[in-house]
């Protein structure tokens, strides 16, 4: 204390502004860093850069974003909203979920599956290469933290896989986070199967800590997964039993979701052992 109040006044002004100066210039860091490209309020336009079909009704959309290192900022497990004309010209805004992370930087993917009425499959399938799509975000009530259970149970059908894939792929690549993965996924038939190779992936990459099981209602002739709806005894058989630490993810088509949710109360699993995207 003797020693702090010898020193010249001077001296300490000038150390108390550069304490100042360092602090609100992390501060700036940080908050751009975790503002990300996304403005939750306003509808920004990234340019579509690169359109890969997966399928004659199945795309992958790239879009840019503003720089080579810049990042979309969306917290894991939550969406976007796109808009989008439909085809009688009519604003339309739908939630989508990207497939990529903060790790891929400079532009995000969405995977869009697009349906012969549906109003934004619309907008989708007419977007070509230079053309921009208006999206505004982050959106939803997901929020997740390493470490926050021992293991994610979750149910997909169709395109409902795209949160659970993000979330997933999120967990595993994070070395510190040891969280495991039992996923359901439902369709209808075996080329409805989304991110397929991708899922398959991680399945190989993270034997220990992913497992998936695959439920097709019209599958093909030699087929090792599930067969008809997801059951109750499917449900029992792959996804981790009801416990104070484990969560069950649900994403689907409605129907699904109503039968899931009466499944998974007459196996024990508490509502707040539940969450729906």
């Amino acid at each position: 204390m003797d020693f702090i109040e010898s020193l010249d006044p001077q001296i300490l002004l000038g150390a108390t502004v550069a304490i100042v100066v360092i602090v609100a210039v992390a501060y700036l860091f940080t908050s751009k860093k975790a503002k990300g490209s996304l403005d939750a309020e306003n509808f920004k336009d990234f340019k579509l850069v690169k359109r890969t079909q997966l399928s004659h009704n199945v795309a992958k959309f790239r879009f840019e974003l503003p720089t080579s290192t810049s990042v979309l900022g969306l917290p894991i497990g939550q969406h976007i909203s796109c808009r989008g004309k439909d085809s009688q010209g009519e604003d339309v805004i739908k939630p989508y979920t990207p497939t990529t992370l903060d790790s891929d930087v400079g532009y995000f993917e969405l995977v869009i599956k697009m349906y012969p009425q549906g109003r934004m499959s619309h907008h989708f399938r007419e977007m070509r290469v230079g053309d921009h799509l208006a999206v505004k975000g982050p959106k939803g009530r997901f929020k997740y933290q390493p470490g926050q259970v021992r293991a994610f149970g979750m149910l997909a059908g169709g395109s409902g896989i795209t949160p659970m894939f993000q979330v997933a792929r999120a967990i595993l690549e994070n070395p510190k986070d040891k969280t495991k993965v039992h996923l359901i996924y439902a369709n209808v038939t075996y080329e409805d199967i989304l991110l397929k190779e991708e899922l398959d992936g991680l399945t190989s990459n993270y034997p220990d800590r992913f497992k998936i099981y695959y439920v097709l209602n019209q599958p093909p002739e030699v087929w090792d997964g599930g067969v008809g709806f997801v059951t109750k005894e499917m449900i029992q058989a792959q996804l981790p039993a009801p416990a104070h630490d484990i969560q069950i993810l649900r994403c689907g088509p409605p129907p699904m979701n109503k039968a899931m949710a009466a499944h998974l109360e007459a196996l024990g699993y508490a509502p707040e052992m539940q969450f729906q995207f």
